[in-house]
């Protein structure tokens, strides 16, 4: 039996999500935001007094959205073999994720909002990719759009599962190219741009803006949430995704 996804536009605080979690069973993890909670608990990566920089943060975002892009390439892979293997409720709350967590907050009112056009003004070889990574970002809104069209019903029809698992792949493909250059090239473009007093002012906005959205500290929940997906999925144990061992030398297989 499937859940019904949760809302994306309800985000709560991260105690508050905790909570309603506990009292289900864990099964339907409120969909959260990006990172930091509190002014004296955020930006602190598990040791106590390291920092978590506002470039850092963006990229562990980003790592949020990659396990995302995995449930859609092992769902596409699936799909391909048969539609009724896939929980398509799933892909629903994978794609409100992403939506939620991606679009709305990390590209809409970060990238687009302060980042790229901190990085267009600098000029230089990161100023040029500006243009085509907002296309992307527009493009993977109409893919999820359409993945979440097609997947509503909780079960993807035969006649839709190749077109579906065509659209899961190209987004996945798209942006991990995406998502590597920008933590490559344009957060290190962007971060040169700006003095060290300009840095620590811009993730303290980038603070406020997550407080606004989502009401507290949503990086965590936002893992706790994708994890759930994994495991409903059947994605859950990271070992199933061990490569395996090459053809011995010499051999013609």
């Amino acid at each position: 039996m499937t859940s019904t996804p949760p809302d994306p536009h309800h985000l709560p605080s991260r105690r508050g999500a905790l909570a309603a979690a506990v009292a289900i069973g864990g099964a339907a993890l409120l969909l959260p935001g990006c990172a930091r909670s509190e002014k004296n608990e955020d930006k602190k990566g598990g040791e106590e007094g390291v920092e978590v920089g506002a470039t850092e943060d963006m990229m562990r975002e980003h790592g949020v959205l990659r396990r995302i892009l995995v449930v859609y390439r092992a769902s596409a892979g699936l799909l391909r073999q048969e539609a009724t293997k896939i929980d398509a409720h799933q892909l629903v709350a994978a794609a409100d994720l992403f939506r939620a967590f991606g679009e709305d907050y990390h590209e809409h009112k970060l990238e687009e909002a302060h980042v790229f056009p901190a990085v267009k003004k600098a000029g230089g070889p990161a100023a040029a990719l500006i243009d085509t990574l907002i296309a992307q970002h527009a493009r993977g809104r109409e893919i999820n759009a359409f993945v979440v069209d097609r997947s509503k019903t909780g079960i993807i029809s035969a006649g839709d599962k190749v077109a579906v698992a065509d659209a899961l792949d190209g987004f996945a493909r798209m942006y991990e190219k995406h998502a590597a250059i920008e933590d490559t090239v344009i957060f290190q473009a962007w971060r040169k741009s700006l003095s060290p007093e300009a840095l620590k002012d811009a993730g303290e906005t980038f603070e406020d803006i997550e407080k606004v959205q989502f009401k507290g500290d949503g990086f965590d929940i936002a893992v706790d949430r994708i994890a759930a997906i994994e495991r409903a999925l059947g994605f859950g144990d990271l070992a199933t995704f061990t490569a395996p061992p090459p053809p011995h030398l010499g051999s013609n297989v």
